[in-house]
């Protein structure tokens, strides 16, 4: 195994950013997006940072780019590829300019995370982060950790701090973009405690493109229909929830994995196709909140897959199965990650 890291107090400027050493070469690619349709081909994986991004490409191809600067309120994934090069989030649409592709957020202490308001607490973004590269002959992985601050933006009061890490896989046999989404939260030692809560769908969150409205199909690991919680809004517990729909002129399907070292796995999805397609990881905070003290942080991890074309049940297990064994290897490596425990 070859493993590559970098440390840095501020963004590299574009003709320093990283490239992948894959069996020994250095590949470098080509930052133009490849004609969707096409997927390339290769082993090969490059994390770069490009003005206020961090930008993931898969053999020559974008998988993703996530906005870490210069953001409003909060860092989130603002585009997420499929292997043949179809984005399928949406960033900020008119209905919800909150809506933020793929975006984490809670309240804190009575302070709204979610939305975007004068009101509203603010991720702000350290000036450091790292990113480092994995291969192996069964894997690639690019991973990029930021710090942010949790803030009151009246009072400046620093409420939580967070620990994000973002990791793009690919792995042996699978035509599938896979990223790993893990937030370590910690109290600041002058809050001694802060509580989580929020509404039914605070969580990790993700909104789809418009063409995925209305049109797809949510499915789990329990084949459990959940609950109506209103009007089109489901909410069910399952390890894993995906959603089959079409995306312009393609099928696609995207899944969520809950991590079982979660608190109260497995999760609470909450589930919308109509009058858009919205899909949350969640602690069911709307129910009972979750408190945290400077003794206790918590760490949350989840899986996000995505294919082109209609995948069924038993295949998504199959991907969510293997995305937990490099879990566990993982905690084999870093005995550290194994703080949580399960309410």
């Amino acid at each position: 195994m070859m493993k590559t890291t970098i440390h840095s107090r501020s963004a590299m400027p574009l003709r320093q950013c990283l490239f992948l050493l894959w069996m020994g070469i250095i590949a470098v690619m080509s930052p133009d997006r490849l004609v969707c349709g096409q997927e390339p081909t290769g082993n090969s994986l490059e994390i770069r940072t490009e003005e206020d991004y961090f930008s993931a490409y898969i053999n020559g191809q974008m998988a993703l780019r996530y906005k870490y600067k210069q953001v409003p309120f909060k860092p989130y994934i603002k585009e997420l590829y499929t292997p043949l090069g179809l984005n399928i989030l949406l960033d900020s649409p008119s209905d919800h300019v909150h809506h933020r592709g793929v975006m984490f957020a809670v309240v804190v202490d009575n302070i709204g995370f979610w939305e975007e308001t004068d009101t509203s607490g603010k991720q702000v973004h350290e000036e450091n982060f790292s990113v480092s590269t994995v291969s192996d002959e069964n894997e690639l992985r690019g991973t990029f950790s930021d710090t942010l601050n949790w803030v009151d933006p009246k009072t400046d009061e620093l409420l939580l701090n967070e620990k994000r890490c973002v990791s793009v896989q690919r792995i042996k046999g699978v035509r599938a973009t896979l990223l790993t989404w893990e937030s370590k939260l910690a109290v600041p030692t002058a809050k001694k405690k802060v509580t989580l809560f929020g509404s039914h769908y605070d969580g990790l969150g993700m909104r789809f493109i418009r063409s995925m409205d209305g049109n797809g199909i949510f499915l789990n690991a329990d084949e459990n229909q959940g609950e109506i919680f209103r009007g089109e809004e489901r909410l069910v517990r399952s390890s894993w929830c995906a959603y089959t729909a079409r995306a312009g002129e393609k099928e696609i399907t995207v899944a969520m994995f809950d991590d079982p070292a979660n608190v109260r796995y497995p999760a609470t999805w909450f589930t919308m196709a109509k009058p858009f397609a919205y899909l949350s990881a969640t602690m069911s905070l709307h129910t009972q909140a979750q408190e945290l003290s400077c003794e206790k942080p918590i760490t949350l991890r989840y899986g996000i897959a995505l294919w082109d074309g209609k995948i069924d049940s038993k295949q998504i297990e199959s991907l969510y199965q293997r995305w937990l064994e490099t879990l566990k290897t993982d905690q084999k490596k870093d005995p550290q990650n194994k703080e949580n425990s399960n309410d």
